[in-house]
C-alpha cells in the first residue's frame, strides 16, 4: 500500500514538474522570440530576454505591458493621411545653405533625410523664463482668442495659478472660439485621479481629452508611453511652445523646495502650421475625431526672419528622430556645445559623441540640476560625469529651485529647444516635439541665459567624482541599470 501511495505521490509530483518545465519554457521562449523580432537595441533585447528567463512569469506580464509598443501600431493606423512631409522646394534649399559652412549644409542633409520636414521662414521666437513672463502672456491671448485655442500639456494642475487659465478659457469661448485640451493620462494624473478634468468639464462649449489614460485593463499596456509635448496655439497665428507645464511652480521661483524653473518660446509665424499638425494628430490619436486647425488659413503671414521646422518624434516612429538629430548636430559643432536640461542621462551613443566633440576641441557645456525632483535620477546620472569630465567637458550643477529648463545650442548658431529631455524616455519612449532653428540672435539670448544659470552653479569635479564613497558609487551605479529600456 505504502508504494502503491509513493508510487502515486512521485508520478503526481513528476507531472507538475512536467507541468511547470512545459510554462515555463513556453513563456520564457514565447516571449524571447517575440523581443527577437520586434526589439531592435541589443541591450533592450538583452535585459528583456534575461528577466524572462530569471522569472517567466513576471517578467513576461511586465514585457506585456511595458515592453511591447502597441502605440506604433495605432499611431500608424491613425496619422497614415497626415501631409507633415513635403520635398524641399530647390529655393527654400538655396536659402538654406547660403553662406552656410560645409558641415552645416551636410547637417541640413541629414536633417531632412532623418525627417523630411520642410523649414519655412518668416519666423519669431521669443524665450520666456518662468511662469512669471509666460503665463500672463499666455493668459492675455488665450482671453483674446477670436477662433480657436489649442492647447496640449503633459501636466495641466488645478491650483491657484491655473485658475486663471481657465478664467482665460471662459472670455475665449464666450469671444466665439473653440477650445480644445489636451492633457497627459500620468502627467496630470494625482492619487489616480485629475482634479483638473472636473474643472474642465465644468465650463459650457470647452472640449478636453485625455491622453492614454490608465484604464485597466485597456490602456494600462500603454502606461509606459507617455504625451510629454507642451503646445498651445492662438488662433492660428499665435503659439507658446517648449518644456514649460501648467503649474502654480512655475511662478514660486523663489521657493526653494516647491519652485520649478523653466523655459518657454512665444513664436508667430509660418512654422505654427507645423506645429498645429502635430496637435491635429494628438487630438485624432487621442479622441478619433479629425479637425483641421486655423493656422492654415494664416500660416503664410511672415512675422520675423527665423528659419525653422517642427521636428515631433514618439513610440510610433521606429528611428528615434530626436535622438538622432541631436547626435548629428554634436557631430557636426566646431566651436560650442551648450546643453541646459533637467535629466541627463543619455545612452552611450550621445555619451560617446560629446567627447569626441571635446576631444576635437570643442567647447562642451553641460547645465544640470544639483538636485532635481527625483533623487533617483541625480544618482542614475552620476557614473556618466567622470568619463565626461576627463575629456574636457565641463558639467555644472545649479541650486535649487529645481530648474526644468531645456537649451541646446550649437556653435552660437543652431538652436533645439522643446519638450524633450536628453534621456532614454524623452529619446525613446515619450511623444515629444521640439523645434530646429537657425537663428545668431536666439541663440545669443539663449546662451545669456545659461550663463545667467552658471552664476550659482557649481562646477563638477574629477576629485569628486573619484572620492565617492563605495557605497554611492554602488547605488549610483545600481540606479543607473534602471534607466528604462526601449
Amino acid at each position: 500500500m505504502d508504494i502503491i501511495i509513493l508510487s502515486s505521490f512521485i508520478s503526481s509530483l513528476f507531472l507538475r514538474v512536467l507541468v511547470t518545465a512545459s510554462v515555463y519554457l513556453t513563456l520564457s521562449v514565447g516571449t524571447s522570440v517575440h523581443i527577437l523580432l520586434h526589439k531592435d537595441d541589443n541591450k533592450s533585447s538583452i535585459g528583456w530576454i534575461s528577466l524572462v528567463f530569471l522569472s517567466p512569469l513576471i517578467g513576461t506580464v511586465l514585457y506585456i505591458f511595458l515592453g511591447i509598443n502597441r502605440v506604433k501600431r495605432k499611431g500608424i493606423r491613425l496619422r497614415k493621411n497626415t501631409n507633415m512631409s513635403w520635398k524641399y522646394p530647390r529655393g527654400v534649399i538655396k536659402n538654406i545653405l547660403k553662406n552656410l559652412p560645409l558641415n552645416y549644409k551636410q547637417f541640413i542633409t541629414l536633417g531632412y533625410n532623418v525627417y523630411q520636414q520642410n523649414f519655412v521662414f518668416g519666423n519669431s521666437v521669443e524665450p520666456l523664463q518662468n511662469g512669471t513672463e509666460a503665463y500672463p502672456e499666455m493668459v492675455k491671448a488665450i482671453q483674446n482668442a477670436k477662433k480657436e485655442v489649442l492647447i496640449s500639456s503633459y501636466i495641466f494642475d488645478y491650483d491657484s495659478e491655473t485658475d486663471r487659465f481657465l478664467d482665460a478659457f471662459r472670455s475665449a469661448i464666450k469671444n466665439g472660439a473653440t477650445v480644445k485640451i489636451l492633457i497627459d493620462g500620468i502627467g496630470t494624473l494625482k492619487f489616480f485621479h485629475r482634479s483638473i478634468e472636473k474643472k474642465l468639464d465644468t465650463i459650457k462649449g470647452l472640449q478636453h481629452d485625455i491622453f492614454l489614460p490608465p484604464h485597466v485593463p485597456v490602456t494600462l499596456p500603454f502606461v509606459n508611453l507617455r504625451n510629454h509635448r507642451k503646445i498651445m496655439i492662438i488662433d492660428g497665428t499665435i503659439a507658446f511652445f517648449g518644456g514649460m507645464n501648467l503649474s502654480e511652480k512655475n511662478v514660486l521661483i523663489n521657493d526653494l523646495e516647491k519652485g520649478v524653473l523653466d523655459l518657454t518660446f512665444k513664436i508667430k509665424g509660418p512654422v505654427i502650421d507645423q506645429m498645429s499638425e502635430v496637435f491635429e494628430n494628438d487630438w485624432e490619436f487621442t479622441t478619433g475625431e479629425k479637425f483641421q486647425s486655423l493656422s492654415k488659413d494664416v500660416s503664410n503671414i511672415n512675422e520675423g526672419i527665423i528659419p525653422a521646422r517642427i521636428i515631433p518624434d514618439g513610440p510610433d516612429n521606429k528611428s528615434g528622430i530626436i535622438e538622432l538629430i541631436v547626435n548629428g548636430a554634436i557631430n557636426t559643432a566646431t566651436k560650442k556645445i551648450l546643453i541646459v536640461t533637467p535629466y541627463f542621462l543619455p545612452e552611450n551613443n550621445i555619451l560617446t559623441s560629446l567627447e569626441m566633440a571635446a576631444m576635437r576641441g570643442v567647447n562642451v557645456e553641460i547645465i544640470i540640476p544639483a538636485k532635481s525632483n527625483y533623487n533617483f535620477i541625480d544618482w542614475a546620472i552620476e557614473p556618466n560625469f567622470l568619463r565626461l569630465i576627463n575629456c574636457g567637458i565641463k558639467i555644472y550643477r545649479t541650486s535649487r529651485p529645481f530648474d526644468h529648463s531645456k537649451i541646446f545650442v550649437v556653435d552660437n548658431e543652431w538652436v533645439f529647444v522643446g519638450s524633450a529631455n536628453w534621456d532614454v524616455r524623452s529619446f525613446k519612449l515619450n511623444f515629444e516635439s521640439n523645434i530646429e532653428i537657425f537663428s545668431r540672435e536666439l541663440a545669443e539670448k539663449l546662451t545669456l541665459i545659461a550663463e545667467s544659470k552658471k552664476i550659482n552653479a557649481k562646477l563638477t569635479t574629477a576629485y569628486e567624482c573619484e572620492n565617492l564613497t563605495f557605497l554611492k558609487r554602488i547605488r549610483n551605479n545600481a540606479y543607473r541599470l534602471l534607466t528604462p529600456y526601449g
